[in-house]
Order: structure tokens, then sequence, then C-alpha cells
């Protein structure tokens, strides 16, 4: 698709006159007007107990996220009838959903409603308008990361990609693994900011589950936007250079004094990117063996990293997994035939959808090459036998999509049903060898 402006498209009128019944007013945000810009992005500052923005940032974050369409909810009776009393914003995000091949999905964030207005079915009228825009503007597929997980599965988000917090103990994870043989330099904030887009423009294509991020993300997490400056004098860089020159890894970091002798630092990495293996080896070597640190976390890794078999004590890791990306498929055949398979064969899915976008009956066909068709099945003429068959609802195929949650598993926890044959061939065409990640949120 070609580049669409999400501000462009017009206000969601169903969930309009919904909330105008209980005395609500939902309206679209000029981001140009700074002074109604800035009320939204504050009151959802607010809503994520974010706290107040200081006045001399709003301009540098109103230019930042300008691009996104902002909707808000007002109150009219409200002593100020102009306040927000709830927002989300949207935007089309390029989803990496196979190695090199991406797709248009619908970003939802900043979804908040005041305590005061809780109750109201303001939530559900923003997320199902959101998705009615989406699926009139042709986009295939939502997505969003969450604070709330019990909210989403009751509009079709299924968890698609999860991520863990590790935690690695210094004392016992001697480094075992190899020594690449390429360049680490030591790189201010600054200069991991100026060469990240690069690199994580080239990663991103490579791991499903991505999407492209924007600039104030990475300044974010350089420090640069002074939302935490004491974290931000703590910050530290690097970059992994193979034997040829080439850039190919990035690390982020913080070192904090835990209390106790001097020996005693924590390593927060803040974000390591890393384009092949030797990088990673090179970067988590770096991490591992610095010198006076004695606990090493890594927020939002992947499940699955190398490094835990690369030091001596595997013990020496903890993990605390959970979800990240979610996903809402509304066009069936777009998205199913977007993505490469590593095992061919067909599947015939019966979906159930209660909001209609992806109800029916489908069949999937993986040809040798990986490439996917998908041809509706009319129920009038459905003689698919149910050996060969199996039944999800929206959320189930959402989850099962990117291969990052395996059909066998939810058969087991009684969310798809099938015969033994039907689910063991459904999981061996949606299983992916890549495992979907996000390293982020938004």
């Amino acid at each position: 698709m070609a580049f669409l402006d999400a501000r462009t498209l017009p206000l969601d009128e169903t969930s309009a006159a919904r909330l105008e019944s209980r005395g609500l007013r939902m309206e679209l945000i000029d981001t140009s007007d700074a002074a109604r810009f800035g009320a939204w992005l504050r009151a959802d500052n607010r809503g994520f107990y974010e706290g107040a923005i200081d006045d001399t940032a709003m301009p540098a974050i109103q230019e930042a996220l300008g691009y996104r369409r902002s909707t808000a909810v007002v109150d009219p009776s409200a002593p100020d009838p102009t306040a927000p009393v709830a927002t989300v914003s949207s935007w089309v995000a390029d989803l990496t959903v196979s190695e090199g091949r991406g797709l248009d999905a619908w970003a939802i964030s900043a979804v908040t409603v005041s305590p005061t207005h809780s109750g109201r079915g303001i939530a559900r009228a923003m997320l199902e308008g959101e998705l009615r825009t989406a699926s009139a503007a042709g986009i295939p597929l939502a997505t969003l990361t969450v604070s709330e997980a019990t909210l989403y599965g009751r509009y079709g988000f299924g968890p698609a990609a999860m991520t863990a917090d590790w935690t690695i103990r210094r004392a016992r994870a001697k480094w075992t693994g190899p020594v690449p043989s390429g360049r680490i330099d030591v790189l201010t904030p600054v200069e991991w900011r100026e060469r990240i887009e690069a690199l994580h423009s080239r990663v991103r294509r490579q791991e499903p589950g991505h999407i492209d991020a924007w600039g104030r993300r990475w300044d974010q997490l350089a420090g640069l936007t002074n939302e935490e400056p004491e974290k931000a004098r703590q910050l530290l860089a690097a970059g992994y250079t193979d034997e040829q020159g080439e850039l190919r890894g990035l690390m982020i970091y913080r070192v904090d004094h835990r209390g106790g002798d001097y020996s005693q630092h924590r390593l927060t990495i803040d974000m390591l990117t890393t384009e092949t293996d030797d990088a990673a080896a090179a970067l988590w070597r770096l991490a591992v063996t610095m010198p006076l640190v004695d606990e090493i976390q890594a927020p939002m890794r992947r499940l699955d990293e190398p490094v835990r078999w690369q030091i001596a004590d595997y013990r020496a890791v903890t993990l605390e997994p959970r979800d990240n990306l979610w996903l809402r498929i509304l066009d069936v055949p777009a998205v199913l035939t977007s993505r490469r398979y590593d095992t061919n064969g067909s599947v015939t899915l019966r979906v159930t959808d209660p909001l209609g976008y992806a109800e029916g009956t489908w069949q999937l066909d993986v040809d040798a090459a990986g490439e996917a068709s998908v041809t509706p099945v009319d129920p009038a003429d459905d003689a698919t036998s149910s050996q060969t068959r199996i039944e999800l609802g929206i959320g189930e195929l959402s989850s099962v999509f990117l291969g990052g949650v395996s059909v066998d598993t939810l058969a087991r926890a009684g969310r798809i049903e099938g015969s033994a044959e039907a689910v063991r061939q459904a999981d061996a065409v949606f299983r992916s060898a890549a495992e979907p990640w996000l390293p982020f949120w938004f």
C-alpha cells in the first residue's frame, strides 16, 4: 500500500453516535493545534501515570508524534468541556511477518480512559471504531502492545509475540562462548543514536514481529529527551564492527551501584540490536565480562537467546516471560498470504469472529516454496472432512499467525478444536523457525 496518512481518515460515526447517546463527544484532534494536541498528550500521560509534561518539552513531543491519528473523547458537561477524558492514537506501521516481508498494520496506542468516566463504554467505542476505520481503509491487520491484557481479547486481539526480562547472575556466568574477531568500540549515547536507525532498518526485516520505529523512541533510549535525567547520565553504549568494517551490532546500557562494596553494580541493557551471531556474541560477552558488575538485567529480550548456552552455568539465568505484541486479523486472505511458511500443506480454518471481519471457513494451501493461497469456503458447499479442519476464534488465529504461539499448545489448552491429524497439520504449517519478537513497546 502507498503511504497512508492516518490523520486523513474520518471519524468513526458509529462510535461517535454511541458515545453521543451517553452524553459524550468523540473528536479527532488537529495535531497542528498546539493547545488542543497538548491537552490530548497530557491526558495520555495521566492515563499511564507518567506525570506532567514539562512545557519546554511539549513542542518536541508534538513534532515527534504529530503524524499519528489522535482521537479524544470529551465530556461537554464537565467543568472543562474540551479536556479529553479518553484518548487513543493510531497510524500505519510496517510489520515484518517473515524474513524480508512486511505488511501494513494499523498500530494502536495511547488507549486511556479517565477513572472518572470508566464503565461508560468508552474503551469499547474507541477500539471498535479503530477496527472499523482500519478495515474501511483496507488495512488487513491491527496491532498493539498492551498494559492491560484482559481488555483486548474482547475485540479479537491475541498475543502473537512474547518477550522476557532476563537476569544473569554475573558470578556464575563465566563466558564460554566464542570470541568474535571483529572490533568493539565504546560509543557515546549520541553516537549510538546516530547509528541505530540504519542498523535497525536492516535487522527488523529479518525478524517477524518487528515494526518500523519512530525517531522519538530512539531519542528516549539515548536519553536525549531529558525525561529521566538521572537515567540519562548513566547511559553507556558500544558497537560491534566485523572484519569487513561493517557495523553489525549496537548496545546501549546503564551501570548503577546496588550498595555494599564497589563490586556490586547492576548492568541494565536497554537495547541490544544485532545483525549477526558474531555481533550478538561479542556484545553479550562485553556485558557478561564487565568488571565490578554482579548482576545483568536485559528487559524485553527473546525467550530463546544463544547467550544462555554461552556461559558456564545455565542456571545463572532467570527469565520473566510475558506477552508483548498483540495482533488482530481483519482480512484473512491478505494476512495469511503475506508471510512465507516453512512447511507446505493444506489447512481448513473455520473461524469465528464476533465482530464479523474474519468470520467464515477458509482453505489455506501452502506450496513447496512456502507461498500461500487462501480460498473462502462457502458454508453451503463445505464438504471439508472434520479430520482436516480446525475450528478457532479470531484471537487464536491472530496469535498463531506469526508462529510464536503454536496451534498444538492452543489445542491442548482447549482454545482450538479439531482432530489430532488436523491439529498436527495446522501446527506444522504455522510454526516458524524464526521466533517473532518486538524489543520495545508502542
